[in-house]
């Protein structure tokens, strides 16, 4: 495993990283305790050391079970959760008129007591609408937080370029989660130069476009009713870039394969470690958080820091594949 700074926070966290909506035992079926830890306890074997989680996976579930592992390792490990998201979740789906600092506490609070730590090291909205981002008020909140001691960090999980430019604007803003990978390459012209120019990091997250970057899906693959890849496909609940990447299903099956031509895996390589090097390969980026439901799909991620870069010719032709055929099928705000 390696490492990369997270952004201006000083802070060393492994170029593969653990994403963890999956432990929550939800929105991706379901995931025993005893089977989220002995993911965590193997990555964390390997050497990813960075954790990210949020309030609202599994209504704490995940940051539980998290907290329980922390409890039982002695690997030292970087984690960051994120808030928002639940306060619309536990409104019926609605937003507030605007988020106040009293729910911002009280829902850092919560993760506190579920994480089991004195502080959260990075605290991140989590995909709010982009009119809190344009007030800015949510930004002071997370200033006041830090001055109080809840939190250590703080950053934002967005779903646009714009969203993203809103959040860099405020100097308090260290890190950026956004949706990245093969299909979504928008950001690297438009938003990885700026993000470096703030000295701030970038997690990628939908790292394998919820599996599909994987190769193992064919047409007409049916999903758990329970599994966001079924209710959400087409954006029915929340942010269609979530699921997928934003492609439709059948045709991201189809686009898959043209990207498993181009990345040409050699004997013992999968595609989605190529597809994961694709993203480390642009240094901008601090860390990737793929999820996993297996040990086995544990291991194979963190073996993707040891994939060599893909080289210049290779990321032409993803380039080609993606203004030609790809960036017309992306469906969603980016």
């Amino acid at each position: 495993m390696k490492y990369r700074q997270l952004g201006k926070t000083g802070i060393q966290v492994s170029e593969i990283g653990l994403g963890t909506w999956q432990l929550g035992g939800a929105d991706w079926g379901q995931v025993a305790e005893d089977d989220a830890l002995a993911i965590l306890r193997r990555s964390a074997e390997l050497g990813v050391n960075f954790l990210d989680t949020a309030d609202v996976y599994g209504s704490g579930v995940s940051e539980r079970v998290i907290g329980k592992f922390l409890g039982q390792t002695d690997h030292k490990m970087q984690v960051a959760t994120k808030l928002g998201r639940k306060i619309w979740v536990d409104l019926g789906l609605q937003w507030p008129e605007r988020i106040t600092l009293e729910m911002a506490r009280q829902a850092t609070e919560q993760s506190l007591r579920n994480l089991g730590v004195d502080a959260i090291l990075l605290q991140q909205w989590h995909c709010l609408p982009i009119e809190e981002y344009r007030r800015g008020d949510v930004f002071e909140h997370l200033e006041t937080l830090k001055r109080e001691g809840l939190i250590q960090h703080w950053g934002c999980s967005v779903e646009s370029v714009e969203e993203a430019r809103l959040c860099l604007a405020h100097p308090g803003c260290e890190t950026l989660q956004v949706i990245y990978n093969i299909f979504r390459q928008k950001l690297t012209e438009e938003l990885l130069p700026l993000a470096r120019q703030h000295e701030v990091g970038i997690l990628a997250r939908v790292p394998l476009a919820s599996g599909l970057l994987t190769g193992r899906f064919q047409p007409g693959h049916q999903f758990s009713p329970q599994d966001h890849r079924h209710y959400n496909a087409d954006g029915q609940v929340f942010n269609v870039g979530e699921t997928f990447a934003g492609l439709p299903f059948e045709k991201g099956v189809e686009l898959t394969e043209k990207v498993r031509a181009i990345l040409n895996p050699a004997s013992g390589e999968a595609i989605s470690q190529l597809a994961l090097r694709w993203i480390l390969d642009h240094d901008a980026v601090s860390t990737v958080i793929p999820g996993a439901t297996k040990i086995a799909q544990a291991e194979s991620n963190a073996a993707a820091a040891d994939v060599l870069p893909l080289g210049d010719a290779t990321h032409q032709q993803l380039l080609e594949l993606y203004q030609q055929e790809i960036a017309p099928e992306i469906r969603g705000p980016y």
